[in-house]
């Protein structure tokens, strides 16, 4: 492998029914930074069937190039036909850095990937820079350090240290990001692409799965990944039946009720509503932490919120170290408070 001969900063645009999923975004944003780091540009590579009309919408979002693999065989997601389609445009274009969404699909498709071409992968990244390594130069080593190298940050030993990794030696350097932890770019309205039309030609075999049937569940709940407000409960709640006092404040507010881990392990609510390393990042504008310790599993997953409001009896909860505003009590008595005089605040507007 000539390391030299792998260039740009690609990514893999996930779509699901010839919609472009957030994820792709996101990864477009970060794609953009690294890429100007090396003084490259980005590719997306996206797969499916009929969706040649997703190029337009990926260079409006920063991909300078668009590789589009459009073949019947990839009209729904299946494993190997996905993974020879993206390993097959690895082997052919040679990017120096691969992205791909910590989704379930990207989660299936990244580590099979990443073994066709021979690469290494870190998974569930929540930092991406460009940087030397090792971070630190060994003395008498100095002329060892290698320099632009990714170096990929993730949560290690369930959240309790930090890891930073690279991939020096081998190409592409690959990486999965959970959704919600890169901010995509802002949109620039017609912006064009080139498209390159790539089909590396599927031949099914045995490993080819043949769809069934497909069910859509339907959730009555909105994603939190999307609310622009949310009020989180731990286990401070004290049991299932309390979070009415959060969902009446959300419901003043006209944000959604989320949730730590603790209160998922309990059983008081269900798993999609949970914030944190094992659970959803989120970005609200804002987030009320009433009842929640601040765990560093947690705050992985919401301290980039915009405002963070937190309401604790324990002056010494490591939930206060985030946020912009604390408030030391008895949620019982604040939270409904709060409710109150929000929906008094609004009528006395009408």
């Amino acid at each position: 492998m000539n390391i030299q001969d792998y260039k740009g900063v690609y990514i893999f645009a996930e779509q699901v029914d010839g919609k472009l999923s957030g994820i792709a975004f996101e990864l477009l944003g970060k794609a953009n930074e690294l890429a100007k780091d090396l003084d490259t540009d980005v590719t997306a590579v996206v797969i499916g069937s009929g969706i040649k009309d997703l190029a337009d919408q990926l260079a409006e979002y920063g991909a300078d190039k668009v590789i589009v693999i459009d073949d019947p065989e990839c009209k729904e997601y299946r494993t190997e036909p996905y993974a020879h389609a993206l390993a097959s445009a690895i082997n052919e274009f040679k990017p120096e850095i691969m992205l791909v969404g910590a989704t379930p699909i990207g989660r299936d498709l990244g580590p099979r990937v990443s073994a066709r071409v021979a690469t290494g992968l870190t998974a569930d990244c929540t930092s991406l820079d460009i940087g030397d390594f090792p971070l630190q130069p060994i003395p008498g080593k100095e002329d060892e350090q290698l320099h632009k190298q990714l170096l990929m940050t993730r949560p290690a030993f369930g959240g309790n240290t930090i890891a930073t990794i690279a991939c020096p030696y081998n190409r592409p350097q690959m990486a999965t990001v959970r959704p919600g932890v890169m901010q995509r770019q802002e949109r620039k309205e017609g912006a064009k692409a080139e498209v390159i039309e790539f089909n590396p030609g599927f031949v099914p075999n045995n490993k080819y799965v043949e769809i069934l049937d497909i069910v859509k569940s339907v959730s009555e709940t909105v994603d939190i990944m999307d609310a622009k407000i949310l009020v989180s409960g731990g286990r401070g709640m004290g049991g299932p039946e309390n979070f009415k006092i959060l969902r009446d404040l959300a419901d003043a507010l006209g944000g959604e009720v989320s949730c730590s881990r603790a209160v998922v392990d309990s059983g008081w609510m269900p798993k999609d509503m949970q914030v944190g390393q094992t659970g959803k990042t989120v970005r609200p504008q804002l987030y009320i932490a009433c009842g929640i310790s601040g765990a560093i599993q947690h705050l992985a997953g919401m301290e980039e919120s915009d405002l963070i409001i937190a309401i604790n009896k324990d002056e010494t909860a490591p939930i206060f170290d985030v946020a912009d505003y604390g408030i030391v009590g008895d949620l019982f008595k604040i939270v409904p408070e709060l409710t109150e005089q929000i929906k008094a605040a609004k009528a006395a507007k009408k």
